[in-house]
């Protein structure tokens, strides 16, 4: 119905210049004839010798007044022009209009099931076929997006239901056993509560991932140098625990962006330096201001990592090795790189020669710097 009225109104719009050109041409032709003389001039014309003497020839007169110009040949003209344009409008619209039916028609018929289909309009290259190539590429991207989204609530799903089924394990165990005792309860419950705050640290990586992505204020000045410097003194005791060395090269570093967020993008990259390391291992931190932006660098020893592997390690719940009792959910570098990605920074991850990860971040540096 939308097509139509446009058909509509571009029929009417020829129509109307069409007679408008018309009218103008009609009052052109009126104003020329008006500056014509008002008197008629004689015109000595061809004397026929067979019936009038050559003695007395016949003036002939051409009325040339503008007041005696008949305007109702062309008035009617005019109107004939009105119905013909009608007619040619109404054709040439719908003729231009066809590719914008055919892709309304195509669109109402993409849906999440056959999202890979595309318009693939033909014909030389004009602003429709721009338009159609336009939605096409949107369409691209809604795929990977709709992709990326079921494999997410597939993981997620995935993730949720190990803790729920060793939960049910616990509470059936002591309830099947009849030597059951206090100590075993209490046993259970303790694991309980332990699956419970995993379950928690899983829901609030979840909600900052989501939160990292959409709606937040990143106008906020931020010391990145200070930032990293308080990440790594916080973790200091774990580093101790595992025997891990750092190696740090932290100078004055200013960006814009969201605190909060900026903080546990360094909190994942320490922590992911920290769990996948080696025995008395090494982890080397950099951050320095590079011209217009700033540069925060994580290095770390560790197993070694396939170069193919490294883009899946930025997916949610993607780790390179998965272990029973592993407290982590491939959450950390995918959270990284959302939150990068809603800074405006760019991310890129290499491994290194004898094992282990180099991920450097790089952000918009703040003005006042």
């Amino acid at each position: 119905m939308g097509t139509h009225r446009l058909r509509l109104r571009l029929t009417l719009l020829y129509c109307v210049m069409s007679v408008a050109s018309g009218a103008l041409l009609l009052v052109i032709m009126y104003g020329l004839a008006n500056r014509l003389p008002d008197d008629a001039q004689p015109f000595e014309g061809n004397v026929d010798p067979f019936r009038d003497p050559p003695a007395v020839p016949r003036p002939i007169f051409i009325p040339v007044r503008a007041a005696e110009i008949d305007l109702v040949l062309p008035t009617i003209a005019l109107g004939i022009l009105a119905v013909i344009s009608l007619v040619l409008g109404w054709l040439i619209a719908g003729r231009m209009l066809r590719p914008v039916r055919t892709m309304t028609e195509r669109l109402q018929q993409i849906s999440e099931r056959n999202v890979h289909e595309r318009l693939s309009l033909t014909g030389p290259r004009d602003e429709l076929k721009n338009l159609a190539d336009t939605v096409d590429g949107l369409l691209g991207r809604l795929e990977v997006a709709l992709a990326a989204h079921k494999r997410f609530v597939a993981n997620a799903a995935h993730e949720l239901r190990t803790p729920l089924t060793v939960e049910h394990a616990l509470l059936e165990e002591p309830l099947i056993d009849p030597d059951a005792d206090a100590a075993s309860f209490r046993a259970n419950f303790e694991r309980l509560l332990a699956i419970n705050d995993q379950r928690a640290r899983l829901l609030e990586s979840l909600l900052t991932l989501s939160g990292s992505e959409y709606g937040r204020d990143l106008s906020e000045p931020v010391d990145l140098d200070a930032l990293v410097e308080r990440v790594l003194r916080d973790r200091q005791p774990e580093i101790e625990r595992r025997g891990l060395h750092v190696e740090t090269s932290i100078l004055p570093a200013r960006i814009v962006g969201d605190a909060a967020l900026v903080e546990r993008l360094v909190a994942n990259l320490c922590d992911n330096a920290i769990h996948y390391n080696l025995p008395d291992g090494r982890i080397d931190v950099r951050v320095r201001a590079r011209g217009d932006s700033a540069m925060l660098r994580v290095t770390n020893t560790g197993p070694p990592v396939p170069p193919e592997q490294v883009d899946r390690l930025f997916e949610p719940f993607q780790r390179l090795h998965r272990t029973v009792d592993d407290d982590h959910h491939g959450l950390g570098l995918s959270i990284v790189r959302a939150i990068a990605s809603a800074h405006g920074g760019t991310i890129s991850a290499e491994p290194q020669r004898k094992g282990g990860l180099l991920v450097e971040v790089t952000f918009a540096g703040s003005p006042s710097t």
